[in-house]
């Protein structure tokens, strides 16, 4: 199966329209207010309307209530929710047939007995540092990405990633997607389209050599 590549913290229609170009499966747009690539609603929807419509749209929340998910939801058009804060097993629930993706930051192999408890359609799994909920641009030990594997959802790898290291992440997690935000940026939330095509063109790359 081809691996799905998501290009999130994306901020202005430029660099959506030119990471769909490039080859991107899905964008990522941030709602959490904290974030410096934070988006409001009016600006996402602003972009995911000229967004053609096998592009996945996915919105990505932290411990934001449920209305205010739903809401953004129907405003925005987004068709996938990530949440990346300390959402509980039965908050994910609430929102089928939405698809649902549930972050991890891998602190250690303890963060892996969580897994099951997310009867979600995706994990993604992140790096840990204290006081950031992603963006961070540090990788994770991907040991722990080949052992979420054996719990039987797709996985999504992220944290860390860029052009230089992606071919490497690949050959070791043998991931369903990968997850980039940083790694091709010239600045928060302004991508470099060049780093964004290097990306791209590698993990298809990649699939040539493994499938």
């Amino acid at each position: 199966m081809p691996i799905k590549v998501k290009i999130c913290g994306v901020t202005s229609l430029d660099d959506a329209m030119a990471c769909v170009e490039a080859g991107a499966d899905a964008l990522g747009l941030n709602f959490y207010p904290d974030s410096p690539r934070y988006l409001s609603v009016g600006k996402a929807r602003a972009i995911t309307k000229y967004l053609p419509p096998f592009v996945a749209r996915v919105g990505l929340f932290v411990d934001a209530d449920e209305e205010t998910v739903r809401r953004t939801a129907e405003e925005t058009g987004i068709n996938t929710l990530q949440f990346h804060g300390d959402e509980s097993p039965e908050f994910c629930a609430n929102f089928a047939p939405m698809k649902v993706i549930k972050a991890f930051r891998m602190q250690g192999a303890q963060v892996l007995k969580q897994l099951a408890d997310y009867n979600v359609d995706a994990w993604l799994l992140d790096s840990f540092t204290p006081g950031m909920q992603g963006g961070t641009g540090t990788v994770f030990n991907w040991d722990l990405a080949r052992q979420a594997k054996d719990e039987g959802k797709p996985i999504i790898l992220a944290g860390g990633l860029n052009p230089e290291n992606i071919a490497e992440a690949i050959h070791e997690t043998r991931p369903y997607a990968v997850d980039v935000s940083s790694g091709v940026e010239i600045d928060k939330g302004k991508k470099d389209i060049g780093l964004v095509q290097h990306f791209i063109n590698t993990v298809r790359q990649v699939e040539q050599e493994i499938l």
